[in-house]
């Protein structure tokens, strides 16, 4: 039972990892190399976070051992009896995954990511130029490092007093990443603290959340106008260059990757020019270089994700507006039955039909689901409020005064690994979703952002695995000082848990293990003070970038949104009223056309039926004015079937083959062709 914990949450975590690259990653169209990476370091910081509960628990087992034998030695006659918590993970197995998770995450974030971000970024035509490139880019980045390690080395060596071993250069190694981790997360989850409460309360709100909505119209129309003014740029300038570049230019395969780069509009109007002869060693004309061409590339490549970008965030925000807006008007119905305005573009589903009625519907959004998300707002501020206090106080072991630390101490005192492990998974669950949020919502101009529907680009997604891998270990040594269980800043002998021997000593450094450690975490009050009376959206508004204030400082942009959304509002009525009409014709159509094919078949039926009547009144009436009708036949059967020549000088005409009639004359045969024993005349 102890393997199968740490199975199923490595197997869950996977597909975790796995269903967030699919929404923000693209399988189709990017590189297999950066879907790769980031999934891997998605997954090695979501595994961190996830298995270290079981770290603790399986930590808090030495009590077990401790109980289990004084129980052998002192306590054989009473009935009470130690166990294994359902997720204790032997010994030894524990370290060695650590060590791989955590070396790995770091190789990554520090050596592979970067490089794999500059060869993903680059215009390059050939696998060689792209890693060319992605070296160039990373030679001051890999050089600064290099310096630095570098020159610790020489001061370790020449300093007489320090004799360093590789096990202390390495917890130096660690230290100073976590430090630098350590300085962005507080950042981060100051940020979070306030924000995601806020969030929620906000989204209880319809009307503010409407009329956020509508800004949010308006920003997104100018950012969409402008991607699409620069993709006409960019495809300007590749037009120029198709036509200059003629088909047997040594540079022409490296604008037919470019032209494919396009969108289909653009490449049907520019085509290939295959048919111009031109020669291109006209010295008259200049040609693009190869350098010119890669910086093109990647143009294209940036112009033509952002349009896409744009051009989906518009559709799925006009679906919120138009939904919110719906909210507003059902609100007011006594029918109790939501009614859309717009017709869902996917056929309704068993859910919907069944479970999810129009009535249900009704229920949950105009009733239900503001107060749902009121209890969830006041249950996580208290959650944030825990986290602020714990923060400011987890150094203090006498008293405990974090009350994390108390929580776990409680629950050690019963041997209750079960409420152990719960406690850690809620409280770093919390911290995790502080921090991560905010790197999926934080957006650096168009240089890194992260947007759903399959539209971040492969640089924005080794980016945030790059964050993730810097964020995620800061983060766990920050939780496990939170509840007690970091002895470099409680300062208490305790046995320490496998993630903290791998991270190292902190006493080696004791001016960060004394000082920024416990101290730098206070900063987090000032920075959810700053975040709850919003001095960051104001400082942005006041340098030009416009951000929603709800007053009168974007009320213009309110009011444009609102006027956009009306338009957008009736084309789409307009369009559903021509498919209505067009359906309508159709099916008015449809009936004529059957109600005329039914009339052709009966005409049809009819004038078969009169032909064969027809047909069989001029049988009767030719069968009045001709011999009998099976002596005919028989005659014609005759003539068909070659028979037998008649002798015309018999006595008599029966000994017809096709038995003739008796009493009736055989006249006009044919004569025979062999010659007659009698005159020809004899018989007239």
């Amino acid at each position: 039972m102890s393997g199968a914990a740490l199975g199923i949450e490595i197997v869950v975590v996977f597909f975790l990892a796995l269903f967030l690259l699919h929404r923000y990653g693209d399988f189709k169209k990017q590189q297999r190399m950066v879907l790769f990476g980031t999934l891997l370091a998605w997954y090695l910081c979501f595994l961190i976070v996830f298995i270290l509960p079981l770290d603790v628990s399986t930590h808090k087992t030495v009590i077990f051992h401790v109980c289990e034998h004084i129980l052998c030695s002192y306590f054989q006659s009473t009935q009470h009896v130690c166990y294994k918590p359902w997720s204790y993970i032997p010994d030894g197995i524990m370290p060695v995954f650590w060590r791989v998770v955590y070396w790995t995450s770091q190789c990554l974030t520090w050596l592979l990511l970067p490089f794999m971000q500059s060869y993903a970024r680059s215009g390059g035509f050939s696998i060689t130029g792209k890693i060319k490139t992605a070296l160039i880019e990373n030679a001051i980045y890999y050089g600064t490092y290099l310096f630095i390690f570098g020159s610790l080395l020489i001061y370790v060596a020449v300093h007489p007093q320090w004799r360093l071993s590789w096990y202390e250069l390495q917890t130096i190694g660690i230290t100073a990443a976590n430090t630098w981790g350590l300085f962005l997360l507080v950042l981060l989850l100051g940020y979070g603290l306030v924000e995601i409460p806020r969030s929620y309360w906000e989204a209880s709100r319809q009307g503010h959340l409407l009329i956020k909505t509508y800004f949010k119209v308006a920003k997104l129309m100018t950012e969409k106008a402008d991607s699409e003014e620069n993709l006409e740029d960019v495809m300007e300038e590749v037009r120029k260059i198709n036509e200059s570049i003629k088909y047997n230019h040594p540079l022409r395969k490296n604008v037919d990757t470019i032209l494919r780069k396009c969108p289909v509009e653009y490449q049907e109007k520019m085509g290939r020019n295959m048919d111009d002869y031109e020669d291109f060693d006209d010295k008259h004309n200049t040609y693009p270089t190869e350098r010119s061409l890669s910086k093109l590339h990647k143009q294209v490549i940036y112009a033509v994700q952002r349009h896409n970008r744009t051009r989906v965030q518009w559709q799925i925000l006009l679906e919120q507006a138009f939904h919110l807006e719906d909210v507003a008007k059902n609100e007011t119905s006594t029918s109790r039955q939501f009614i859309h305005s717009f017709a869902p573009p996917e056929p309704v589903g068993w859910f919907r039909r069944y479970i999810y009625t129009p009535t249900i519907e009704w229920y949950w959004e105009c009733l239900l689901k503001q107060w749902f998300y009121r209890m969830l707002s006041v249950v996580l501020a208290l959650f944030s409020v825990a986290v602020v206090w714990s923060e400011c106080t987890f150094f203090s072991t006498r008293p405990v005064l974090s009350l994390f630390a108390v929580f776990i101490q409680l629950a050690e005192r019963d041997y209750n690994y079960l409420y152990i492990e719960m406690a850690c998974f809620i409280t770093i669950f919390f911290l995790c979703t502080c921090v991560y949020s905010t790197v999926f919502r934080i957006r650096v101009f168009n240089y890194y952002y992260l947007a759903s529907h399959h539209q971040t680009d492969a640089y924005s997604l080794q980016f945030s695995g790059m964050l993730f891998c810097r964020l995620t270990p800061p983060l766990c040594l920050n939780f496990l000082g939170l509840i007690h269980m970091d002895s470099a800043i409680s300062h208490q002998a305790k046995e320490q848990t496998a993630y903290t021997s791998i991270m190292g000593s902190m006493r080696v450094l004791s001016f960060i293990a004394n000082g920024f450690y416990i101290y730098y975490p206070m900063l987090i009050v000032i920075l959810c003070i700053a975040t709850y009376f919003s001095l960051g959206t104001r400082c942005l508004n006041l340098l030009g970038f416009q951000q929603f204030m709800g007053d009168e400082m974007t009320s213009d942009l309110i009011d444009e949104g609102r006027e956009l959304l009306r338009r957008e509002r009736r084309k789409r009525q307009r369009i559903e009223d021509g498919e209505s009409r067009r359906r309508e014709w159709r099916e008015r159509y449809a009936q004529r056309d059957e109600i005329a094919a039914r009339n052709r078949t009966s005409m049809s039926e009819m004038k078969e039926t009169n032909y064969g009547e027809t047909l069989n009144s001029n049988t009767n009436r030719q069968a009045k004015y001709t011999r009998g009708s099976s002596q005919t036949g028989r005659d014609s059967i005759e003539l068909l079937q070659d028979a037998e020549a008649l002798d015309f000088n018999a006595e008599t005409l029966t000994d017809d083959p096709l038995q003739s009639e008796p009493g009736r004359h055989a006249g006009g045969r044919y004569l025979s062709m062999s010659s007659s024993r009698s005159r020809i005349f004899d018989d007239v």
